[in-house]
């Protein structure tokens, strides 16, 4: 966590389990407490430090964002020029694969029907055995 604490890992309850007393002392707490308030205030004053040292390109994004709303990755590179740094692996390479909208998007033959609803692809909004319908008869919409 940081030089004072050093790194540190607590075995806290898990949700809906009770807290019986808490696995570090006060004074441990404390420390906790100021080095969490230091990391905060530390970013915070190296964003402020980043923001104020790029302005203008913080406002040249600003104005594209205003006119297009979306940027690629191209636009950024056409703002800002290309990355001070070397990268290991090209966005390209990254995002190889992962599909997209055009991905078929039916689910595979052996899951196909698998909640007995409808066929090839078609998810089922029908409740399962138990569950009860949210809405009025009829409706396929369900609690979660």
């Amino acid at each position: 966590m940081s030089e004072k604490l050093g790194q540190v890992s607590f075995d806290l309850p898990r949700p809906g389990e009770a807290l019986v007393e808490k696995p570090f002392s006060e004074a441990t707490a404390q420390l906790i407490d100021e080095e969490v308030q230091q990391l905060i205030g530390s970013a915070h004053a190296r964003t402020l430090d980043l923001l104020t040292r790029c302005h203008e390109q913080v406002d040249k994004v600003g104005r594209w964002l205003l006119e297009k709303e979306v940027l690629q990755r191209a636009d950024m590179v056409e703002l800002l020029g290309p990355q001070p740094f070397t990268q290991k692996i090209t966005y390209e390479e990254l995002v190889e694969g992962t599909g997209g909208l055009e991905e078929d998007m039916a689910l595979p033959e052996g899951l196909q029907g698998w909640r007995g609803g409808p066929t090839a692809g078609e998810p089922s909004l029908a409740p399962l055995p138990g569950e009860q319908p949210l809405g009025p008869p009829g409706s396929k919409l369900k609690h979660m």
